[in-house]
């Protein structure tokens, strides 16, 4: 699952686009760290470590509902030719509530992503840092967002080779 759209979602993740560019293949996978994977684009540069969850809960009035959702990922990513290093980024599959958030909760600690689209991110690079030292730090982070349709989404990424990929993306892009 992680090498299908992983490139067109960080690409458009960065280009704060609301609909993601048509989806492509990547075979650029380099590095697999535990439950994080690194992966390299030449044309631009990008490097982005990425995870899918270890586990999704949806839910509609209090109740489990099953949904259709496309690709659910998080990552950070590393552009070095649009100034781009370590930026955090969250895709839940859907588009999200138009006005709401993501609430990301790692290890007791609530950070807030803003969303547009399909797409979540924190709102300053000082955000990032934060929640990527929070990352590095941390065994779960949990996705908490709300759909248009008003489905409640409960995503957790396991962080274990978070550090390591995280590591990795960003050497291989500094230059």
């Amino acid at each position: 699952m992680i090498s299908k759209m992983v490139c067109a979602l960080g690409t458009a993740a960065i280009l704060g686009l609301a609909t993601p560019i048509a989806a492509q293949e990547t075979n650029n996978r380099v590095a697999a760290n535990t439950d994080w994977s690194v992966f390299v684009e030449s044309n631009p540069t990008e490097c982005w470590a990425v995870s899918a969850p270890k586990e999704t809960v949806n839910t509609r009035d209090g109740n489990t509902v099953a949904v259709r959702r496309g690709d659910i990922l998080l990552f950070v990513f590393n552009r070095p030719g649009a100034n781009v290093k370590e930026q955090v980024t969250f895709t839940g599959g859907y588009p999200f509530a138009g006005g709401s958030t993501v609430s990301m909760n790692i290890d007791g600690t609530d950070y807030e992503l803003f969303t547009e689209g399909e797409w979540a991110w924190p709102a300053t690079p000082q955000d990032d840092a934060r929640i990527i030292a929070a990352m590095k730090r941390g065994a779960n982070a949990i996705m908490t967002a709300r759909s248009g349709r008003g489905t409640i989404t409960k995503d957790t990424f396991s962080l274990l080779g978070f550090t390591a990929a995280s590591d990795d993306a960003a050497k291989r892009c500094a230059g």
